[in-house]
Formats: structure tokens, sequence, C-alpha cells
């Protein structure tokens, strides 16, 4: 399945623009991470899920058929690989700032749920000899996914 030199050409500048498209996006998403607003990353989610699974479904398209791109000029192939690499480079970053996010606020739910616990009153219980019963160290937490 071999394609015509303008259909490789074409299909090459598209996933040039869609990688650089996903690329910028992503991007945008770890300065929000980053800035410590994971919140304002809610904004690009939409089209950064769209644009990847386009993106996914013609990568693993090329890869399976690396003949719908050879006939592109060597440059136009050199481009996207650049393009490619620029988008796992902001992965990898989106990574490190979704995973420092991550235990920031795993270590603020803990810091809490033990202020809570300790600052609970620790009633008195007796068991079925008249024994006090220690005191638990389980607390129960809710907490709101909104906020």
């Amino acid at each position: 399945m071999s394609a015509t030199p303008d259909d490789a050409r074409a299909r090459v500048e598209q996933l040039i623009i869609l990688t650089d498209r996903l690329t910028g996006l992503v991007a945008e998403q770890a300065k929000c991470f980053e800035a410590r607003r994971p919140q304002d990353a809610l904004a690009f989610g939409e089209e950064v899920s769209r644009l990847a699974n386009l993106y996914r479904h013609e990568s693993a398209r090329v890869r399976g058929a690396p003949a719908l791109v050879a006939a592109a000029p060597r440059e136009l192939r050199l481009r996207l690989v650049r393009s490619t690499e620029a988008f796992d480079a902001v992965l990898a970053r989106q990574a490190r700032a979704v995973g420092a996010a991550k235990t920031v606020t795993e270590g603020l739910v803990r810091a809490i749920a033990e202020e809570v616990a300790s600052q609970r009153h620790k009633g008195v219980s007796y068991g079925a000899n008249g024994v006090q019963s220690p005191a638990g160290a389980a607390v129960a937490i809710t907490l709101n996914k909104r906020a």
C-alpha cells in the first residue's frame, strides 16, 4: 500500500500540524500545573483528549504502514521527527509537573487528616469487663472532589 508523493507530503504535513498543536496544548497544561493552578488545566482537557486520540490513531496507522509517509520529502519527514521529539519532551515536562502536584496534594490531605484526628475529642469507652478500651486511630474524612 504505497502512497503517492503528494499524498505522503499531505499526510506528513497534517501530522506535523497535529503534533505541534498537541504539543502546545500539553505545554499550556504543564504551565498550569507548574503554577500550582491545576484547575486551569481543565480548560484544555477536552481538546487535548480529542487531539491525543487522533494522534494515537494516526501514529499507529503510520507505524503499521510506513509507506504512507515514505514518499514525502526527507526534510519534511525530519520536521515530523523534530515535532515528535518536542512532543515527547513536553509530555515528560507535564509528567513531572503532574507528579509534583500529586505529591503536594497527597501531603496536604495527609496533614489535614492528621490534624483532624489530633483535635477530635477522644472519648473513653468501656468494654464488656468494665475495662477502658484503647482509643482507636481510625478517622473518617470526606473530601469534595470539586474543591
